[in-house]
């Protein structure tokens, strides 16, 4: 177990801290937390809240560019366990971005960036410490990500000073690799996911930097009545990726960064019912050269196992 643990530990922290489609804001946010439980397959709906402020001036302050950005997705999305050593998860999003600003407002909606997962367990054990039960499982595995959403180019073309971010999808395939790890200890358990984005150009030769996020939750279930179960956690969430380059070689200043946030949240399950909310609070960031701030985040879901 200890190699496995060192191997995933070591790709979560190995990659350059250079850091996004502007971290988890507008396309391409590939957050897991902790799943619902099911055996064979869920499906449910996420709905995400993130904001963000761009246009900000050379030190941060707000400038009569600024703008006031806000980021909602509705997302279907399932998971299918394919025996016991493969599984599936596909995300289906339909956003809804929205900006303010006094050099005019701007809106859209519609159908995200379709995105498959596939992993591979990996390791999954079962065991005794004294006299308690430790079950810890790795799953490691690899995505892609569809243009199935709507990119506007003169949006880029509106301000060279503005992240190409306010777009409902990328116009790009895009690929991921994929580790979770979950370890418990009886009903305490630590709960870990990495996921890297690898980014290609679109027709219109601009590529979104590519992506590191992580995450790691430590969590408890409290058991009531023999069927519900309530599992509040908390942890942390990085998030930070390369600049964008467009044209095949220019790089885009006001892109890339990273962000670290704290993790509060409360998962349940009901028989076949699961639901569960987190809350993200902004720690420390650095985007697009400090002309770029985000704001806390919110996520909500429910889901059926069948």
């Amino acid at each position: 177990m200890k190699k496995y643990l060192i191997i995933l530990l070591l790709a979560l922290l190995s990659y350059p801290v250079i850091a996004c489609d502007i971290c988890g804001c507008g396309v391409g946010s590939y957050y897991l937390g902790i799943l619902p439980e099911y055996n064979k397959r869920f499906i449910g709906l996420r709905y995400q809240h993130k904001t963000l402020v761009t246009h900000l001036g050379p030190f941060g302050e707000r400038t009569p560019l600024t703008s006031d950005e806000t980021y909602q997705t509705m997302e279907l999305w399932g998971g299918w366990n394919i025996g016991k050593k493969f599984r599936v998860l596909a995300f289906v999003p339909y956003n809804f971005n929205e900006r303010t600003a006094q050099t005019g407002d701007g809106y859209k909606d519609g159908l995200g960036d379709v995105a498959v997962m596939g992993y591979y367990n990996l390791l999954s054990k079962r065991g005794m410490v004294g006299e308690q039960l430790i079950v810890h499982s790795l799953w490691v595995g690899a995505g892609i990500k569809a243009p199935t959403g709507k990119y506007e180019p003169a949006e880029r073309k509106l301000s060279s000073e503005s992240p190409n971010n306010f777009q409902l999808g990328t116009a790009s395939a895009d690929f991921t690799l994929n580790a979770a790890y979950d370890v418990r200890l009886m009903d305490l358990g630590l709960n870990i996911n990495a996921n890297y984005k690898i980014n290609t150009a679109n027709k219109y030769d601009y590529r979104y930097g590519n992506k590191l996020t992580t995450n790691a939750l430590l969590y408890y279930k409290f058991r009531f009545f023999k069927k519900l179960t309530v599992a509040p956690n908390a942890g942390v969430l990085y998030e930070t990726s390369q600049q964008d380059v467009e044209d095949k070689k220019y790089t885009v200043d006001v892109s890339g960064g990273h962000v670290l946030s704290l993790v509060g949240g409360l998962e349940a399950n009901y028989g076949r019912f699961s639901a569960g909310a987190n809350y993200q609070d902004v720690a420390s960031q650095q985007l697009a050269n400090n002309r770029v701030s985000a704001g806390n985040r919110l996520m909500v879901h429910l889901s059926v196992a069948f």
